[in-house]
């Protein structure tokens, strides 16, 4: 049984891996595909923001209406929806067809996601939960930090339809562990859509919801330009800042770990302590940013900090309903990206009205709300649990 569940982690790792790479290591061939299919880069953008658009739309819908599916039988589509639009995109004639490839899986994003994040939680005892979700988390972060890079790298080194089909080969090798690893998995008990729709009837999980939007605000705000940040007032560029970036990644790497194994321990003073703690963090960027060692340091606890919000608003929202944890863990990606457009709006109206250093201020800003919702919660929570009890 130890065993089985170890195979079924890799494999929930490589997947989300393979997904959040397809979504976000385009970034770093924008260029190169603006060439290849002969537009601006502007337009060539649109393979990113319509992802996120259609990720967002699909977070809330999309794992409600297959969540009464088996298990592998939904996982096995979605990755096969992946692989084969990475193809059509690999062999598309035009932007506008290798649009729509992208498009598509962007539908089937949260799907995958939110189910591999239930699996984690319902394969192990309800302590070990955060732990095996932060294994999965792994797989997201990797797909986000270091998907860019390894696309790029795979561009510049050979050619974009190799890097496009990096996408494809990932998605395959966790299509086939699937189908051959995994055992079938048919929903116990399927809960009726209005069952775990009631779940927003309920103060506690609006609440949850407004703090982990804050908390994506609060990350992306400052996250989203950190290498302006590193540019502007650190004054690194060129290999050390690639150098900075990479390191970056590493940090949110381990803060995965860390953030599990926290939350394991004491997930209340976790919770609670991670706004202020990270408020730190920003503002110590005032005192570090302009020499690279201290502010090497910073990015260090950026990357740890980043991780750990993640891990904190995927626990914040599925604790607020966990009777529906396909629904709850498709509402944390629908406020995680809208935390991420929020926030990258916010960071951009400081950097243009105060200028760059100040980007902080924004986070530490939406860290104080973030905090607010979290006692607020927690508050009622208590309310109500006393009401049982008496």
């Amino acid at each position: 049984m130890v065993k089985s569940n170890h195979v079924l982690m890799y494999i929930l790792i490589i997947g989300v891996f393979g997904i959040l790479t397809t979504e976000m290591g385009i970034i770093g061939i924008l260029p190169q595909i603006a060439d290849y299919f002969h537009v601006s880069v502007s337009k060539a953008g649109l393979l990113v923001s319509l992802f996120a658009l259609a990720v967002a739309i699909a977070g809330p819908t999309m794992p409600l209406l297959f969540s009464g599916i088996n298990r592998k039988t939904v996982m096995l589509l979605v990755l096969g929806i992946f692989v084969t639009c990475n193809i059509i995109s690999i062999l598309a004639p035009t932007f506008t067809v290798a649009l729509v490839a992208r498009i598509i899986p962007g539908f089937f994003h949260p799907i995958y996601c939110s189910l591999a994040l239930t699996v984690a939680s319902t394969s192990v005892s309800s302590e070990e939960a955060p732990k095996a979700v932060s294994k999965v988390m792994l797989g997201v972060t990797a797909g986000m930090v270091l998907g860019v890079p390894i696309t790029n790298y795979i561009a510049n080194g050979s050619s974009v339809e190799m890097a496009m089909l990096f996408f494809a080969f990932v998605n395959a090798v966790a299509f086939f562990g699937t189908w051959i690893f995994i055992p079938s998995m048919p929903v116990q008990e399927k809960l009726a859509y209005g069952t775990q729709l009631s779940i927003l009837k309920r103060g506690m999980t609006w609440l949850a919801i407004a703090a982990v939007i804050l908390m994506a605000s609060a990350t992306a705000s400052v996250n989203s330009y950190i290498a302006e940040y590193l540019g502007s007032i650190t004054h690194i560029s060129g290999k050390t800042l690639s150098i900075a970036l990479f390191i970056y990644g590493l940090a949110s790497l381990v803060g995965n770990v860390v953030g599990g194994r926290l939350l394991s321990k004491n997930t209340r003073k976790t919770v609670i302590a991670f706004p202020v703690v990270l408020g730190i963090v920003y503002l110590l960027s005032f005192w570090t940013g302009a020499s690279t060692g201290p502010m090497i340091l910073t990015v260090i606890l950026w990357g740890v900090c980043y991780a750990i919000s993640n891990l904190i608003g995927q626990y914040w929202i599925t604790s607020a309903a966990p009777e529906a944890p396909d629904f709850s863990n498709g509402l944390f990606l629908s406020c995680g990206n809208l935390g991420i457009t929020l926030g990258t709006a916010v960071g951009g109206l400081f950097i243009s009205g105060i200028g760059t250093q100040y980007i902080v201020l924004g986070g530490v800003l939406f860290m104080v709300l973030s905090l607010l919702s979290i006692l607020l919660r927690i508050r009622l929570y208590d309310t109500v649990k006393k009401q049982h009890l008496v």
